[in-house]
């Protein structure tokens, strides 16, 4: 069985986002950038699922600049086989992505597709969803845990009321959920290994994909800031500030 699992470099988790001055998104220069949260999740139940003996080959695919071989390379030191980098400076949009992966997925014939449920950067939560549409596939988003049996998948996902167990036919997508995993840190000796592992390139013209962006940014403003609490002496002071001043009661 091949599994392709898709990665995005995103600014990293811990960075502080900054706006930029003129409003028009936010600040990207001399920030660090890393693997998508979701997605490391993605790879490494991937890899986990070539190491039980369920999938024979994981492949890894990126889409934009140059810079995202080197979220390719985190991968395959991981513990993914080859990477795929679809080259483009385009803004793009989770219904390019989902075409390019649609593209690549008709290439690479895959029997599992695993994404993360959303980017930390967008959080559209769009992706997953729009590749099984087009694919025509059955999903399973928001997985906590994955099982297969021979061609039969079953996936554990979250919902408002518990969990939920779908039965799934492969090929299928799923998206990953925070708690499905724990991904492992790259080895120094897997780091020097991912250097010499296949990485591909190709263009979005390549796979017969316009990435032109659907939605234009008008503007981009940082929340405002919250007002400054104040103390009441009494339950009697609460209630009348929360009835004449905040009119919720």
């Amino acid at each position: 069985m091949k599994v392709l699992v898709a990665v995005k470099r995103v600014v990293d988790f811990n960075v502080k986002v900054r706006v930029k001055a003129d409003g028009s998104g936010v600040e990207t220069a001399n920030v660090k950038f890393s693997m998508n949260p979701f997605d490391e999740i993605a790879v490494e139940e991937a890899v986990r699922l070539k190491e039980a003996g369920k999938a024979t080959e994981v492949v890894v695919v990126s889409m934009g600049p140059a810079q995202c071989q080197e979220t390719l390379r985190t991968a395959l030191a991981i513990g993914a086989d080859r990477a795929i980098h679809v080259v483009t400076d385009a803004e793009l949009q989770p219904l390019a992505v989902a075409k390019m992966l649609k593209a690549l997925v008709a290439k690479e014939n895959p029997d599992l597709v695993i994404l993360g449920k959303q980017a930390i950067d967008d959080d559209n939560n769009q992706t997953g969803q729009m590749l099984a549409a087009l694919l025509g596939w059955p999903q399973g988003t928001f997985a906590s845990k994955v099982e297969i049996d021979g061609g039969a998948l079953t996936v554990t996902r979250e919902i408002d009321g518990g969990l939920e167990k779908l039965g799934l036919t492969l090929p299928a997508i799923v998206t990953t959920d925070l708690r499905l995993n724990e991904p492992r840190y790259a080895s120094l000796p897997n780091i020097m290994k991912a250097k010499k592992k296949p990485l591909d390139s190709t263009t979005p013209a390549d796979l017969g994909v316009d990435p032109a962006p659907r939605l234009v940014t008008i503007k981009v403003e940082e929340p405002a800031g919250r007002k400054a609490g104040i103390k009441v002496g009494s339950v009697t002071e609460l209630v009348a500030k929360l009835k004449n001043e905040a009119k919720v009661i």
